[in-house]
């Protein structure tokens, strides 16, 4: 038996937490936090709920996979409902589209009733080329450790998976091959914000995602996806892990060249031969590794770019919207100037990243009682990508890779962050969905909170962004460079999301092994 020790209760500590126990360690999971969640958090008032974090479930494997292996099956401890249309879609010139759920049959009629000219035979080629991809990378990447390049090569000598994943070719480029009308590139090019990354550089085989969203379903978790995490924290429980909230780490203990435990900011010293940091990983090396140690990883994440963030208002309305679905998605006019602006590319090159002029607009509405007071309201998530948050003056660790400019910008400046939310709900307005008038409050919610509630460096939703050829593979290892330490979560590999996140947590624990 070893003593384990967990640096955060998000969903992946939790997961980790609970496989191992239930192999026999002895599990402690240490949360800053008052409450365990990390970002899959829950905002409650006046009787509207909101999830802050992901709002579908996709590839419920990973969790079924969880549950059976920890005591019993998923569905014994959560609802889960499929979503049917998994999202409506809006394009700039009125163009709509709802994505039918799980049937490549409709999709592709769906795709030929919104654009015409053949666009579902092109999306199913598309599809087919994805599946090619995921059946590659699947076992191999999702769901092994990597340890850097080396470990990439090692894992891609068939000449044909090589052919089929191309890695020197953008989710972007990929589409362009397949997809004739600029609405379907549009489509795809959103996947590559599900890894907070550019389209135009992030790499081909992120068309993995979509795979996956259409070929094994969208789900969700009636009363919201925060049960998901509430269930395996009690999972993580009953197997036998503790789990102690308000535990803030500020240091991860080396003795001896391997990890002996971790202090907390009250002085205690939890011993450990284990610690697993379900943290944000440039956080990990910054700030709670020795410097000495963490020196090669620091260096390794100075070569990538952060993800980006995003700006979220949470809207509780009076009345109902008809034919409102469980997700719509808003795009604007100008999808490259989105990704400009966030990353500082472009026309933005020299002055660096700004909030977007005319982003896209995800909305989150599901129809759930649980999650507002009465049959006559609604409670809204509303998403759009954002820079990351880089206070005013402070030092940025992504500025010198970048011509000496910040990556980010200063989310806290006074009235900028109400003033952007202005400026959504007018666009929203403006493309069909105008709930102004309608408005009993609004939460609004920068990166800059994000990094206050999760420690993510600048609020960078997934870490690392997906931004370069071999970048979706090569993010922070789940075996760190110091014996004893690893790294689970969304921004360690194999990414972030809830699937990924899940998958995080099993590789962790083929990693440390049984009891």
């Amino acid at each position: 038996m070893s003593r384990v020790a967990v640096v955060g209760a998000g969903l992946g500590g939790l997961a980790a937490a609970a496989r191992l126990a239930r192999l026999g360690h002895d599990v402690t999971v240490l949360e800053q936090a008052a409450t365990v969640g990390g970002k899959l958090g829950r905002y409650a008032r006046d009787g509207f709920v909101f999830d802050t974090g992901p709002h579908l479930l996709t590839l419920p494997a990973v969790y079924r996979d969880l549950f059976l292996k920890t005591g019993g099956p998923l569905e014994d401890a959560v609802d889960i409902a499929p979503v049917d249309p998994a999202a409506h879609y809006r394009f700039a010139d009125g163009t709509e589209f709802d994505m039918p759920n799980v049937s490549r049959a409709r999709i592709a009629a769906a795709w030929d009733d919104a654009v015409g000219g053949g666009a579902g035979a092109d999306w199913t080629s598309f599809m087919e080329r994805a599946a090619r991809i995921w059946d590659a990378t699947r076992e191999t990447f999702l769901e092994s450790p990597l340890d850097g390049a080396r470990s990439l090569v090692a894992q891609s000598r068939r000449v044909s998976d090589l052919r089929t994943i191309a890695p020197w070719r953008s989710l972007r480029g990929l589409g362009r091959q397949y997809l004739r009308h600029p609405h379907q590139r549009t489509f795809l090019d959103r996947y590559a914000t599900y890894t907070g990354s550019d389209p135009r550089r992030a790499p081909a085989a992120l068309a993995t995602v979509p795979y996956v969203e259409q070929a094994f379903g969208s789900w969700y978790v009636p009363g919201g996806m925060r049960v998901l995490l509430d269930a395996v924290h009690a999972r993580a429980l009953a197997c036998g892990a503790r789990v102690r909230t308000g535990a803030d780490v500020t240091r991860i203990c080396v003795d001896g060249g391997r990890v002996s435990g971790v202090r907390l900011v009250d002085g205690e010293t939890v011993a450990a031969d284990v610690v697993i940091a379900n943290a944000d990983a440039a956080h990990l090396y910054r700030d709670l590794v020795p410097p000495d140690v963490a020196a090669p990883a620091l260096q390794a994440l100075r070569r990538t770019q952060p993800s980006l963030s995003g700006v979220v208002l949470l809207l509780a309305l009076r009345g109902r919207t008809p034919g409102l679905r469980h997700h719509t998605v808003l795009f604007g006019d100008d999808y490259d100037d989105e990704f400009d602006s966030i990353f500082g590319t472009g026309p933005h090159r020299l002055s660096g990243p700004r909030a977007v002029p005319d982003p896209t607009i995800y909305v989150s509405a599901p129809d759930d009682p649980a999650l507002r007071p009465g049959p006559d309201t609604e409670a809204w998530f509303v998403l759009v990508n954002a820079p990351r948050h880089v206070a005013d003056g402070s030092p940025d660790p992504g500025a010198s890779r970048i011509l000496g400019r910040p990556s980010g910008i200063d989310w806290d400046a006074p009235g900028f962050a109400d003033a952007y939310a202005d400026t959504v709900l007018d666009l929203m307005a403006a493309r069909g969905l105008d709930v102004r008038d309608r408005l009993l409050w609004r939460v609004v919610r920068t990166p800059a909170d994000l990094e206050r509630d999760t420690r993510s460096v600048g609020g960078s939703i997934y870490g690392t962004s997906s931004n370069g050829a071999r970048a979706a593979f090569l993010r922070p290892a789940n075996r760190s460079p110091v014996p004893g330490l690893f790294l689970v979560g969304g921004s360690s590999h194999p990414g972030g999301g809830i699937p990924l996140v899940g998958l995080s947590a099993a590789i962790v624990t083929k990693l440390v092994g049984p009891a």
